[in-house]
């Protein structure tokens, strides 16, 4: 695994978005100032990035099995056990995993617990979403770009509002990818839980952290000339390809996989 250049240090008087999430999950990579932001989120915060994280592990567990063995996932968190690698390795020990953050902690992280399976591998770049050819530059050196990658930006285009181009950042990261390709995305939303949006939004407001969760309508354009895979763009607690899906659980995140034509 190589870290690249130093990093600056963690600003622990500043909420992140890293952070926060792994706070909901129950985790303990988190500061005072992280856990003051999701003590102000409605409880029903914890549900939503419980039932999130869910359809990562089942979405990549669905594409190792269709023969995906190239992963990257920009955004990445801290990384909770089970995490990306160790979800797809588990069905393709030689998968091969990038994973890229902005958040100076998740690289303290990397060496210790992003570690990939003995025939596979994994890496880790210190790097902003909105810096993707950065990333792309550094996937290539671990994936091989002539065959398919799965690109996996969970929860993390609803931090960056319309002025910073999220759905241009995106379409960068996925022409870069070959056809046979897949784009998995997760999206905070409010179309499920209406009356929370004004004290979601407050509670990242408070902590100087921009928050742009969109309507059904708004994540479709981050698919735009993919091909969505069935169940297509639906809320997380729905997105299920082996099994039913539960019902009446509603979701604050839109979640879809499609294919790279």
């Amino acid at each position: 695994m190589t870290a690249g250049p130093p990093t600056p240090q963690i600003d622990t008087s500043k909420p992140h978005p890293a952070r926060v999430y792994d706070w909901l999950l129950g985790g303990k990579d988190n500061y005072p100032v992280d856990q003051a932001v999701g003590q102000k989120l409605p409880p029903e915060a914890r549900g939503n990035a419980a039932r999130n994280r869910a359809f990562m592990h089942r979405a990549s567990a669905w594409l190792a099995r269709q023969g995906i063995d190239q992963f990257l996932d920009v955004g990445t968190g801290i990384p909770t056990s089970p995490n990306l690698h160790q979800i797809v390795q588990a069905i393709t020990p030689a998968a091969r995993i990038v994973y890229a953050d902005n958040d100076p902690i998740v690289l303290r992280h990397a060496e210790a617990l992003l570690v990939g399976s003995p025939e596979g591998a994994t890496d880790y770049i210190h790097a902003d979403v909105r810096k993707p050819e950065l990333i792309l530059d550094h996937a290539r050196r671990l994936l091989d770009f002539r065959r398919p990658v799965a690109l996996s930006l969970i929860a993390l285009m609803h931090f960056l509002p319309d002025d910073q181009d999220p759905y241009g950042i995106t379409r960068t990261l996925v022409d870069a990818l070959p056809s046979g390709s897949y784009l998995v995305l997760s999206h905070g939303t409010a179309d499920q839980h209406p009356e929370l949006r004004a004290e979601t939004e407050s509670a990242y407001e408070k902590g100087a952290i921009t928050l742009r969760m969109r309507s059904h309508s708004e994540v479709e354009p981050f698919f735009g000339g993919l091909d969505l895979v069935e169940p297509g763009l639906v809320p997380a607690a729905e997105w299920y390809r082996e099994e039913p899906a539960p019902e009446n659980e509603r979701s604050g995140f839109y979640v879809g996989v499609a294919r790279v034509r």
